[in-house]
């Protein structure tokens, strides 16, 4: 089957959705795993891109979905920070706990 350009976007919407699920059970080794198949989603939604144009409708539902992912990364990335500042802390300290 033959995906949609749309189709893609979508799949990304359903993952970083999947990820902030994810992130608000604090499960980040889920988040990382959907992180990257965000990446693999992303690469052959490139790849399909430089063959493939949106029609100005599909283009208006892109604009939707996107703007959808980025405030779901927003609020991952706010759930994820005092996690990141906490790692950022024991790389700091060479893995020391204090």
């Amino acid at each position: 089957m033959e995906h949609t350009l749309l189709d893609y976007y979508k799949a990304i919407e359903n993952a970083s959705q999947k990820m902030l699920e994810a992130a608000q059970t604090e499960n980040w080794d889920q988040v990382v795993r959907l992180e990257g198949a965000c990446a693999v989603l992303i690469a052959q939604l490139r790849s399909k891109s430089r063959s493939i144009e949106l029609a100005p409708e599909e283009r208006t539902e892109k604009v939707r979905i996107m703007q959808r992912i980025l405030r779901t990364d927003a609020e991952i990335r706010c759930l994820a920070e005092p996690w990141l500042n906490d790692l950022e802390q024991l790389m700091d300290t060479g893995g020391k706990v204090h």
